[in-house]
């Protein structure tokens, strides 16, 4: 069990498998890109395996989600997902994607076990779109989205960051879109995570500006605190049902307290929170030999000293030093 000094348990793993990604997204990374961590860095495939095995048969680990950089960029994703598939007890598998190259490789995913996929799209205009991923790529992503959806990846979840001045205006017509094609939207408001540190609390769209304007066309009945769990978004039903839409507020209305996840970096780092600025080294004890009981420990002793939030609620918060790519998400 993965049990911090709060009585959180974490169940929900998070593994980022690259910090490559294909597109240039102007809230993540500068458009010359980063730095990439250099390939003997990274956790190998069968490291990534020998690490949600543990994670799953000592530590409690009931769902798994992939997530990078871009994870579909790993070229063993869909041997990674079959082998942690076959594991006793099997996992919940997902993966968060920007859905270009999901066209080729959804069905594939399906096969090897894969559950469901998040998908990332911030517009229903390709011209805006370039503007925010400095790619030319929206055609791709709904091609991915629809192949996901086809393959039975599903509920097929739509996550979109709002930005002013760019698609803050898109709202609504994004819930539209995403109940005419039966995909469920979540926003989540724009984070810290920027390599670049141009993040500005001042003048972001908020989880109450979002609602406010998906009230202008919609009637929203929020769900409760019963139906939503650990999860990090709140959801509210679409004109009665059965569409949802989420909204996740790690800014305004931060959840730490129902918090339980944590987190693998593509080097093999436990981080305890997206935000923290503390790893505890996995891939050392991996390279060197230790059994799965001592890297068990390790991970137990990390996550024994997790803070009680994210501080992201302090007005005077610093963004993280490594960008969400190096994270994952």
């Amino acid at each position: 069990m993965l049990i911090d000094t709060y009585d959180r348990v974490a169940t929900d793993l998070r593994v980022s498998l690259t910090d490559r990604c294909n597109l240039r997204c102007t809230y993540c990374m500068p458009e010359e890109g980063l730095q990439w961590l250099a390939k003997p860095d990274l956790l190998s495939d069968d490291e990534i395996v020998r690490l949600v095995r543990i994670a799953v048969t000592q530590l409690g680990i009931e769902e798994v989600r992939f997530t990078g950089g871009e994870p579909l960029l790993r070229p063993g994703l869909v041997s990674i997902v079959e082998q942690c598939a076959a594991l006793t007890p099997r996992p919940k598998m997902s993966l968060t994607t920007n859905g270009i190259g999901l066209k080729r490789t959804a069905a594939a995913l399906k096969a090897a076990g894969l559950d469901r996929v998040n998908v990332s799209l911030d517009t229903l205009r390709p011209d805006v779109f370039k503007t925010l991923t400095r790619r030319d790529r929206h055609h791709d992503v709904l091609a991915g989205l629809e192949a996901a959806r086809d393959a039975g990846l599903t509920p097929v979840k739509v996550n979109t960051v709002l930005m002013p001045g760019l698609n803050g205006d898109e709202a609504p017509d994004l819930l539209a879109w995403a109940v005419e094609h039966g995909y469920e939207l979540r926003f989540i408001e724009q984070m810290p995570l920027d390599a670049q540190h141009g993040w500005k609390r001042d003048g972001m769209i908020t989880a109450g500006d979002i609602l406010s304007s998906l009230r202008t066309r919609f009637t929203l009945t929020a769900e409760g605190d019963g139906e939503r769990g650990s999860a990090p978004a709140e959801r509210w039903l679409v004109d009665g049902g059965p569409h949802r839409v989420g909204v996740i507020a790690s800014v305004t209305r931060p959840f730490c307290r129902a918090c339980d996840r944590t987190r693998l970096t593509a080097d093999g780092q436990v981080r305890t929170c997206l935000f923290a600025r503390e790893e505890t080294d996995l891939r050392g004890a991996l390279r060197s030999g230790a059994p799965d009981e001592e890297i068990a420990r390790i991970w137990r002793l990390a996550m024994w000293g997790k803070k009680a939030g994210s501080g992201l609620d302090d007005p005077s918060f610093l963004q993280p030093d490594r960008p969400m790519s190096a994270i994952g998400g």
